[in-house]
């Protein structure tokens, strides 16, 4: 079904790979949904990691994926494809989208779309759906922490880094996080979490001296190589190793699998954007059932440290780049 709606809209487009300044407005047409999909009316969407690599031409988008940035949105919905059963028009949603974020309308799998949790703002709901759907699909699903554990977050105040925290305090879970500087270790402490200023201390000996040795149930990381070497000292015995992010390279020379084998670690990882419609499906489901209740009653709300108007989008992107905030970055349109 597609009512009445604008011809053309406003999306901001990737003109080459490059610095900020590349992402520049354009007037596109108005996308329809096809069968199963929603077409979202956009107020506003998330910034995130991903986006910036994108742009920079670092961040291979999947084959069939929107080019144009922007991974999670919320807003109304304006029309929905034939078989749609689990949304009408005008319903209040936010959604991880498959790209296509940053635009006044987008087009999203209805599985991927969720109503937004009761007293929550648009732009807030904008900042849930790609670290929600991240840190529940690594942290809980593929690393299975649970009430009792010891969890250490790598870049404690980033989007991702605030959600884990926040959802670790929520299911019982001792949670440390690493961060740079006085003032997130405070933001750290503040969401529950006990920070390790990486600039001045080891997290290696932080984590194993306050567990008594024990070490790390489960590692959320996202520096990958540079970092490879220490997340395996500081895994506890059994511990599961999280990789979603590269920061600090993507190849790892020197390994000591004596370690892995020893300690009964599991090292694995995931990226979310070339998960399947269903994947995407079921932990959307999963979110509904184990997090939203928590939402709906103000907890766990993600930590808004800026916000910009859409065609703004550059600025947005050299904030993010900057590394100085603190929870997650929203376009509003």
């Amino acid at each position: 079904m597609r009512p009445s709606l604008p011809a053309v809209m406003t999306e901001i487009q990737i003109t080459a790979p490059g610095p900020a300044d590349v992402l520049q407005p354009r007037h596109v047409p108005v996308p329809a949904p096809k069968p199963g999909e929603v077409l979202i009316h956009v107020r506003a969407a998330g910034v995130n990691r991903p986006d910036v690599l994108q742009r920079a031409g670092n961040y291979p988008i999947p084959p069939g994926a929107n080019p144009t940035p922007g991974l999670e949105v919320a807003g109304t919905v304006a029309a929905i494809g034939d078989s749609v059963t689990m949304h009408a028009i005008g319903d209040e949603v936010c959604a991880l989208t498959n790209g296509g974020g940053y635009a006044e309308y987008c087009v999203v799998p209805e599985g991927q779309v969720l109503p937004i949790p009761r007293g929550v703002s648009m732009t807030q709901a904008a900042a849930i759906p790609e670290t929600f759907f991240t840190v529940w699909a690594n942290l809980f699903q593929l690393g299975h922490a649970r009430r009792g554990e010891v969890a250490l977050i790598h870049g404690g105040t980033s989007g991702i880094g605030t959600t884990a925290l926040m959802l670790c305090r929520e299911f019982g879970i001792r949670a440390f996080a690493t961060a740079g500087g006085a003032a997130k270790c405070e933001a750290i402490r503040e969401l529950g979490g006990e920070p390790i200023n990486y600039r001045q201390e080891s997290f290696v000996e932080v984590v194993l001296a306050r567990t008594e040795g024990h070490g790390a149930d489960v590692i959320l990381d996202i520096m990958g190589a540079a970092y490879v070497d220490d997340n395996l000292a500081t895994l506890a015995r059994d511990g599961r190793l999280l990789l979603i992010g590269f920061l600090g390279g993507g190849v790892a020379d020197h390994v000591d699998l004596r370690t892995i084998m020893a300690k009964r670690a599991v090292v694995t990882g995931s990226a979310m954007r070339p998960r399947s419609a269903q994947e995407k499906a079921a932990i959307a489901a999963a979110l509904r059932e184990h997090v939203w209740p928590v939402l709906a009653q103000g907890r766990c709300l993600p930590i808004i440290h800026a916000t910009y108007p859409l065609t703004r989008a550059a600025d947005a992107h050299r904030a993010m780049e900057s590394s100085q905030h603190i929870g997650k970055i929203v376009l509003e349109v």
